[in-house]
C-alpha cells in the first residue's frame, strides 16, 4: 500500500469504480463539447439573424421617409433616413416611421426628436425604451455624427442590440434618429431553454451510463472476484479450489487460464511430495543396511571390518547412483529441447554405432526411415542409449538386440517417426506395462531388479517435451521399446513430464 510522506494511507480505488468514472468522464466530456459547440453555434446564427433584421429595419425607415429605393446589396452599405421626400418636417418623417414599420416579437422602436424621446409605436411592444433616460443620451451622442451606428446596451429592460440611424428633411432643423432595438435575452431564451433542456437530459443520461456502467463492470470483474476469493483460499495443504466460471469472455477465459495453472501446480506439488516420498522410501533401505552392519561390526575382527566397509561403499556407490537419476530425470522434466531439423536415418546409424561397442550382445542395425524431423539430437540421443542399455540389461547374453528407425501414423501424434530398440528378454509382466513408467517403478517377472527404476521415466520426460511418446510392445519373446517424435511437433509445457 503506498503512503504519503505523513503516512496517511491514499484513497484505494476498485477497478469497477475506475472503469466507470472513466466512462462518465468521457460521457461528460463528449456531451458537454458537443452542447457547447451546438450551443455557441446557434447563438451566433440568432445574433446574426437580429444584426441582418435591425438593418433591414433601417433600410425601409429610409424608403419611407425618403422615397428611395434600396440601397444596392453589393455595397453592403446602409445610409441614414434622410433627404427630400414625401415628409415636409422631421417630425412628420418619424411620425411616418414608426406608423408603418411596425415592431416584431421581442423588438420595439423609439423616435428621438431634438435629443428627447418623442415617438413611440402606436401598438404594444414587448418592451420599452422611451424612460431609460441613459440610452436615450447614448443614442444621441452616437448619432450626433449623423452616420448609422450599430450597438449592444444594457438598459433598464435588459441587454438589447440596436440600430440607430438619423432622420432629417431638409429646411427643417430639428434633428431626428430613428432607433429600433431587439432584446437579445428573450430572442436568445428559447435556445437558452433548449440548452437547459438537454443539460437536464444530457446529466440523467450520465446517471443513466453510471448504472449501467456499475451493471455490466460488475459482470464482467465478477470472475476476477471470483479468482481473488479462490486465490485467498488456496493453501499448500488445501489446493482443491478453483475459480467458478460465469460466461464465455475474455475475463472468464482468464478464470478458466488460472485454473489450468492450479492443476499444473497441483499436479506439480503432487508429484514433488510423491517424489520425495519415493527418494526416502529408496534411500530408507541402504540407509538401514549400512547402519545395520556397523552397528554389528566386530571391530578387532579385520576380516569384518573389510567386508562391512565394502558393503558400505557399494550401498553409497548406490545411493550416488540413485542421486544421479533424481538430477537427470528433474533436468528431463524441465528442459526446452532446442529441435533443429535431423536427418533421421543418419542419427540412427550413429546411435547404433554408440551401443554396437557394447560386450555381451549381438547387435542389429534394422531398418532406418528416410525423414527429417524436428528434434534435440542430444536428448533424443539419451534417452535412446537409455533404452539400448535396458535392452542389454534385460536379456540374456549373447542375444541379438535390433536398433532402426521407421516411420508410424497415429491419431494422437498424427504423422510421426519411431525410433526404437527390440530385445530378446522375457519381456514386461502383464499389468505392469504402466508401472515401469512411474518413478521408481521396477518390476521383477524373472528379469530381476536392476537400476534406480528412473530410467524409463527419464526417456518419457524427454519424449514428452518434443510433443510424443514412448511405445511399448512386449510379450515373453522379448520386448520392443520405441520414442515416437512427431514430424511437427508440439512440445509440452515446461515441468510437465512423466509422472
Amino acid at each position: 500500500m503506498r503512503t504519503r510522506e505523513h503516512g496517511a494511507r491514499l484513497p484505494v480505488f476498485s477497478v469497477r469504480s475506475r472503469i466507470v468514472a472513466s466512462i462518465l468522464v468521457t460521457a461528460a466530456v463528449g456531451m458537454t463539447v458537443a452542447g457547447l459547440t451546438a450551443f455557441l453555434v446557434q447563438r451566433d446564427r440568432i445574433l446574426d439573424g437580429i444584426d441582418d433584421r435591425l438593418v433591414s429595419r433601417i433600410e425601409s425607415a429610409r424608403v419611407i421617409a425618403t422615397g428611395v429605393p434600396p440601397v444596392d446589396e453589393e455595397t453592403d452599405a446602409v445610409a441614414p433616413a434622410s433627404g427630400a421626400g414625401t415628409f415636409t418636417t422631421t417630425r412628420d418623417a418619424l411620425e411616418g416611421v414608426l406608423a408603418q414599420l411596425v415592431p416584431d416579437r421581442n423588438e420595439t422602436a423609439l423616435g428621438i426628436l431634438d435629443g428627447e424621446a418623442a415617438f413611440v409605436p402606436g401598438v404594444a411592444v414587448d418592451f420599452r425604451l422611451d424612460d431609460d433616460a441613459a440610452f436615450v443620451a447614448r443614442v444621441v451622442a452616437e448619432s450626433a455624427e449623423g452616420s448609422v451606428k450599430v450597438g449592444t446596451a444594457i438598459t433598464s429592460a435588459g441587454t438589447v442590440r440596436y440600430i440607430a440611424s438619423p432622420v432629417t428633411v431638409s429646411g427643417d432643423p430639428q434633428v431626428g434618429v430613428y432607433v429600433t432595438a431587439v432584446d437579445v435575452d428573450a430572442a436568445l431564451k428559447e435556445l437558452t431553454d433548449s440548452f437547459t433542456t438537454y443539460a437536464i437530459a444530457a446529466a440523467l443520461a450520465c446517471a443513466a451510463i453510471g448504472l449501467v456502467g456499475w451493471f455490466v463492470a460488475g459482470r464482467l470483474l465478477r470472475p476476477i472476484t471470483h479468482l481473488r476469493s479462490a486465490a485467498a483460499r488456496i493453501t499448500a495443504t488445501d489446493r482443491g479450489e478453483r475459480v467458478t466460471i460465469l460466461g464465455n469472455d475474455d475475463v472468464s477465459a482468464a478464470g478458466v487460464t488460472v485454473n489450468g495453472m492450479l492443476d499444473r501446480l497441483d499436479l506439480a506439488l503432487t508429484s514433488q511430495r510423491q517424489l520425495l516420498d519415493d527418494v526416502r522410501h529408496e534411500l530408507k533401505t541402504p540407509i538401514t543396511i549400512v547402519r545395520g552392519h556397523l552397528e554389528l561390526l566386530d571391530v578387532g575382527n579385520p576380516g569384518d571390518v573389510e567386508s562391512t566397509r565394502a558393503l558400505a561403499l557399494d550401498e553409497l556407490d548406490r545411493m550416488s547412483g540413485l542421486v544421479d537419476d533424481i538430477e537427470a530425470l528433474a533436468d528431463a522434466q524441465v528442459v526446452v529441447p532446442t529441435s533443429r531439423p535431423e536427418d533421421a536415418a543418419q542419427l540412427t546409424r550413429a546411435v547404433f554405432e554408440k551401443a554396437s561397442g557394447m560386450p555381451n550382445h549381438r547387435w542389429v542395425l534394422a531398418e532406418t526411415v528416410e525423414a527429417v524431423v524436428d528434434l534435440d539430437s542430444r536428448l533424443v540421443t539419451q534417452a535412446w542409449l537409455q533404452l539400448i542399455d535396458n535392452a542389454s540389461k534385460y536379456s540374456p547374453a549373447w542375444s541379438t538386440v535390433t536398433i532402426g528407425s521407421s516411420r508410424r501414423h497415429d491419431e494422437e501424434h498424427g504423422d510421426s517417426v519411431e525410433f526404437w530398440v527390440v530385445d530378446e528378454g522375457l519381456g514386461i509382466p502383464e499389468g505392469s506395462e504402466q508401472r515401469i513408467f512411474e518413478r521408481f517403478g521396477r518390476v521383477d517377472g524373472g528379469r530381476g531388479i536392476r537400476g534406480s527404476g528412473l530410467g524409463l521415466p527419464i526417456v518419457m520426460a524427454i519424449a514428452n517435451a518434443h510433443g510424443g511418446t514412448v511405445s511399448l510392445t512386449t510379450s515373453p519373446e522379448g520386448s520392443r521399446f520405441g520414442i515416437v517424435v512427431p514430424l511437427q511437433p508440439v512440445p509440452a509445457a515446461v515441468g510437465q513430464g512423466s509422472q
